[in-house]
């Protein structure tokens, strides 16, 4: 396959798949776009993979093993359509490939059942499947001051996965994971325990407190994460912000109402989104 069709496959997956990432992706010129379409395609092939809870651990591990071993040798791939892109845009741009290696380590992690006692233990997660993705896309964007840009694009990584916790909290529960911290559900008296019909037994007044914590930790992230848009050309800051816009909405959601959090998947409406990425390309612009 030649890399043009590689990259149609590519940005056919971000939009059929990326539900938030492709409002921010558009605003890129093509080679950008192209490029970044690519390193989604890879990372949502390995999250699919960690989340195929209908393949048993060690087959998931072995795949996941096995996407390891061929992003090793990207060239040894011609018919993969994915692997094909990949490795073009690693030939154009200095996109760092080798943090899709903490991707497989944060999804085997998944496969595993990890469990997260501190805060600390819950970073070095969320640095894994998250900031790794953040440090991939810089590659891609490019930047003058690699090392402060880097922690920054870390930094934000945490804050959007931070976010996705509030927000799956019962779908994780459902499916057997709990990713905040013991540590913080003792503190706030929570077992995270479920009755039959999958609603939490926590007292909601404590849930809440939990809750609000975790965002506000998120928030924290966030401040250190955003200051990467500066550091961007507009379009790549256009893009990130237009991600990062999306997930503090929906994460000042979460911390207004932590019981209807809790209770079902909070998503913000296609308008809204569309609303946000608007905003940050005319912000970028002024």
């Amino acid at each position: 396959m030649d890399a043009a069709g590689a990259y149609r496959h590519c940005e056919e997956v971000v939009r059929s798949q990326a539900r938030n990432f492709s409002y921010g992706i558009r605003l890129l010129p093509p080679p950008k776009r192209r490029a970044l379409s690519a390193v989604y395609a890879f990372a949502r092939r390995v999250d699919d993979i960690g989340d195929d809870i209908d393949a048993p651990p060690d087959a998931r591990l072995a795949a996941l093993a096995a996407e390891r071993d061929r992003l090793a040798g990207l060239d040894a791939h011609p018919d993969d359509p994915v692997m094909v892109a990949l490795a073009d845009a690693a030939r154009r741009m200095p996109v760092p490939l080798e943090a899709f290696g903490e991707l497989i380590d944060g999804c085997e992690a998944d496969v595993r059942g990890a469990a997260y006692d501190t805060f600390d233990d819950l970073l070095w997660y969320c640095r894994c499947v998250a900031g790794s993705i953040g440090r991939l896309s810089l590659g891609v964007f490019g930047t003058r001051d690699l090392r402060v840009a880097r922690a920054r694009a870390d930094a934000l990584g945490v804050a959007l996965q931070l976010t996705n916790i509030l927000r799956d909290v019962r779908e994780d529960r459902l499916g057997g994971r709990v990713y905040l911290p013991a540590k913080d559900l003792a503190r706030f008296g929570c077992t995270l325990d479920q009755d039959a019909s999958g609603r939490f037994t926590d007292p909601p007044e404590q849930l809440a407190a939990l809750v609000r914590f975790q965002a506000a930790r998120a928030g924290e992230w966030y401040g250190t994460g955003l200051r990467l848009l500066p550091m961007l050309d507009r379009r790549s800051a256009a893009c990130t912000g237009t991600m990062a816009g999306i997930y503090r909405r929906l994460l000042r959601r979460i911390t207004a109402d932590p019981a209807s959090a809790l209770a079902s998947r909070m998503s913000l409406p296609a308008w809204e989104k569309a609303a946000v990425a608007a905003t940050a390309l005319t912000g970028i612009r002024r």
